[in-house]
């Protein structure tokens, strides 16, 4: 999960007194949302107090587990956080953390090999096939109302009727004007 930017080492997110945080790479203020998303997407980071210079990474990352169980985005059920709050001053305290990243580790690990594991039995199978269709009607359609985007028809789709060349705006608004007075009337049949 310590992933940086190509050719650089860990942002560094600068907290100040008032608590504003201030991400040095980019040169703005940002909020713990934004750095819950970028440890979703990997992006290695240090938060440090602009006053003392201290590591406080910690600190800012518990604060984002406690928001988010707050929101009712709960992960960490009541007994186990009861669990781990006995272990604090117990003799096996020390051990706690690196079985805790281990165990994380190998889920995360598990979840990986469990997802290639679906997308490789969905891969040769109808279902596959369905998406691609999916996606490449979706892809025309979407395309249909971007400007210029009915010439560029999505790769495997069914060529559609090709429109006569319009040599203005005009010409494509009226075009569209008739097609959907078309399947207007198509609508009002089908519910007779």
């Amino acid at each position: 999960m310590k992933k940086a930017a190509p050719g650089s080492g860990p942002v560094i997110i600068k907290k100040y007194a008032n608590r504003r945080l201030y991400n040095t790479e980019t040169s703005s203020y940002i909020t713990l949302e934004h750095l819950a998303a970028m440890t979703r997407e990997g992006r290695d980071f240090k938060v440090v107090d602009a006053k003392s210079e201290e590591d406080i990474t910690h600190n800012v990352l518990t604060q984002i587990i406690m928001e988010e169980e707050a929101r009712g985005q709960t992960m960490l059920p009541v007994n186990f956080l009861r669990q781990l709050i006995s272990l604090y001053g117990d003799s096996m305290q020390a051990m706690v953390p690196g079985y805790l990243e281990a165990s994380m580790d190998s889920f995360r690990r598990n979840q990986e090999q469990f997802k290639s594991a679906v997308e490789g039995a969905f891969a040769n199978s109808p279902f596959a096939e369905i998406a691609k269709r999916n996606m490449a009607m979706f892809e025309a359609a979407a395309s249909a109302f971007q400007p210029g985007g009915a010439a560029n028809p999505a790769p495997g789709a069914a060529p559609a009727a090709a429109p006569a060349p319009a040599e203005s705006s005009d010409g494509d608004v009226s075009a569209l004007k008739a097609e959907l007075a078309r399947l207007q009337e198509k609508i009002e049949k089908l519910g007779k």
